[in-house]
């Protein structure tokens, strides 16, 4: 049975809404207020109440937007008109303080607090998680930003218009955090809520973004303290591993890798290490039914990293790229058909089967896509994940491979316990070093030594199990492989012009076709399946066939604005010109001067 927080809301949305009521110059102000800390802040209770309103700061991921795993994003993107060459200090979003203020003026309110001492550090410990998150997030897209522990005095004109403070000042800040969080927060509780291994989840994952960071951004002058955050990652997440967390496993292969995305209850589901929850009967619904053919699809370059079930490589496969949409998905990794739409797949129990849309190029995301005929249009009451046990797993594998450390008895119990999950042979460290994939190698240039090949496959198995959880652009960050953004992106291949079956049922349902009136490549069939056919004309310039009337799927605005990832400029974001103006000690991210 679900767990159901209720919550003081008026009061915390007054108090919330005081804090949020303006703003001064380039940092949210904390306003004067009728409501002091002295009438609020005096029981655990009131630490409770207010920190329930930090948890719409964290939450589930449901696609990998802004990465290469994406074929098309109709919605657009920062990180697209960024290395398209349409992003600059003058109309960029962003540089937003208001969630760190909320949390400081916690942290800094605590005088008066009366209750016991472990209580009051648990709220705490979550409190700074939080801000965690926060600097965690400004690391990502600035580098350096300027650190602030405690709530501005508006008159304080020094910490207001102060400098940024160096990364290593901020990542170490970060972490001092997260490991008081681990340390405080209590390990029980419902995993609806921050609990000591969620805590340390995040820890072993920022360790590992910042560690790994360090160690290929050589520009940075940082790498000789990269190994002491990747040891915490590898720490962190092996006290998690042994915390009786386990990988959702009933012998059902791809079924039970689907239901962690769309169940209606995870509260028993022991891979959760923090979830949302979502219930019909509270009517608190989310909208994952967006995730499926609405504004973006998947790219061919995820599609080729899924494995053959037999742990070969698709790419190493005879003809792999001359595959069709109904091919590609024989003896692959069966993570692959309940993450992208395979022939057959219908949006409703024994309904139509779908027809995949070329203009996106032909391989919609269907994970988190609920198949429930219960449910409305674009409403789901799902519980969604925010951390799991998979990604302790991956971050510890990764994090001993990238110390040296990694053997094969912890490629077992780490890799292969999510391969076997999902039904794919395991992986042997001593044949993938042998061997390197030339495919994963060629993605990323930087990997060498003499762990190159299980690196290579951690990462493989990083992008394939976590695929569509909004990872995927960070990890190209912190492994400094950018230049994956400017490849073009890809859909699926077609031999020629013409009508193809994408339903699997051996009647053809869309036609490609060069333009309205040259329609002889449907010539032979009948005059029901043409009457029937989806068509969709390369005149219309939504694509392109690579080959002129064959190959691979492509998209106009490749061509018209090529993409180009400046290193090491686009790694981080421009502050926005307002802010430099009101401050002139800030100082622009490196390349955006």
């Amino acid at each position: 049975m679900k767990t159901i927080y209720y919550i003081h809301i008026f009061l915390f949305v007054l108090i919330i809404g005081i804090l949020a009521g303006c703003k001064k110059d380039f940092l949210d102000r904390i306003p004067e207020t009728t409501i002091t800390p002295n009438q609020f802040f005096k029981t655990t209770a009131d630490l409770e109440t207010y920190s329930n309103g930090f948890y719409s700061m964290f939450g589930p991921s449901t696609n990998d937007l802004f990465s290469d795993n994406i074929s098309v994003n109709l919605g657009g993107s920062e990180v697209d008109n960024m290395i398209r060459g349409k992003i600059s200090p003058t109309n960029v979003g962003g540089w937003s303080w208001g969630n760190l203020r909320t949390i400081n003026y916690m942290l800094n309110n605590l005088q008066q607090v009366k209750g016991d001492a472990a209580t009051i550090k648990h709220f705490v410990g979550i409190a700074r998680f939080y801000r965690a998150i926060f600097y965690y997030n400004m690391i990502v897209r600035y580098g350096d930003v300027p650190y602030y522990s405690s709530v501005l005095n508006p008159d304080d004109q020094a910490q207001l218009y102060k400098a940024k403070d160096p990364r290593a000042l901020v990542a170490d800040s970060v972490k001092a955090d997260l490991e008081y969080a681990a340390t405080n927060i209590i390990p029980t509780g419902t995993n609806t809520r921050i609990t000591k291994w969620a805590a340390l989840t995040v820890l072993a994952r920022f360790c590992l973004f910042e560690g790994t960071f360090r160690k290929y951004h050589d520009e940075l002058g940082l790498q000789a303290s990269a190994n002491t955050f990747i040891q915490r990652a590898e720490s962190a997440s092996k006290e998690v591993m042994g915390a009786g967390f386990s990988i959702y496993n009933t012998g059902k292969k791809g079924e039970d890798y689907q239901k962690l995305f769309t169940s209606q209850d995870l509260s028993s589901n022991k891979e959760m290490i923090f979830y949302d929850d979502y219930d019909k009967a509270l009517n608190r619904a989310n909208s994952t039914h967006y995730v499926f053919d609405w504004q973006w699809a998947i790219n061919k370059s995820l599609v080729d990293t899924y494995l053959m079930t037999d742990g070969t490589p698709f790419t190493s496969s005879p003809n792999w790229d001359k595959k069709t949409y109904g091919e590609i998905f024989n003896n692959r990794d069966p993570r692959m058909a309940v993450t992208i739409m395979p022939p057959g797949f219908s949006t409703t129990l024994g309904g139509i089967p779908s027809k995949t849309r070329p203009t996106f190029g032909g391989y919609p995301q269907i994970k988190y896509y609920a198949i429930d005929p219960t449910t409305k249009v674009y409403t789901e009451f799902t519980d969604l994940p925010i951390l799991r046990y998979a990604e302790v797993l991956l971050i510890n594998a990764e994090a001993k491979a990238e110390l040296g450390l990694l053997n094969q008895a912890d490629v077992d119990i780490t890799i292969n316990v999510l391969r076997n999950r999902a039904g794919v042979a395991p992986l042997n460290m001593t044949d993938a070093n042998t061997s390197p994939d030339p495919v994963l190698a060629n993605m990323y240039p930087l990997v060498n030594g003499s762990n190159k090949g299980v690196l290579l496959e951690i990462r493989r198995e990083r992008n394939v199990e976590m695929a569509c959880e909004g990872l995927r652009f960070r990890d190209l960050l912190r492994w400094k492989a950018g230049k994956l953004l400017e490849r073009p992106t890809q859909g699926m291949y077609l031999p020629k012009l013409g009508a193809y079956d994408v339903t699997g049922d051996g009647v053809e349902d869309i036609a490609i076709l060069q333009a309205k009136d040259q329609e002889g490549p449907l010539d032979g069939l009948t005059a029901d399946v043409k009457k029937n056919l989806v068509k969709y004309y390369l005149s219309d310039n939504s694509f392109y066939l690579s080959n002129g009337s064959s190959g691979f799927i492509m998209f106009p605005e490749n061509i018209s604005a090529p993409r180009s990832f400046i290193e090491p400029k686009y790694y981080y974001f421009p502050i926005p010109i307002q802010q430099i103006l009101l401050n002139p000690h800030l100082k622009q991210p490196t390349g955006w001067q």
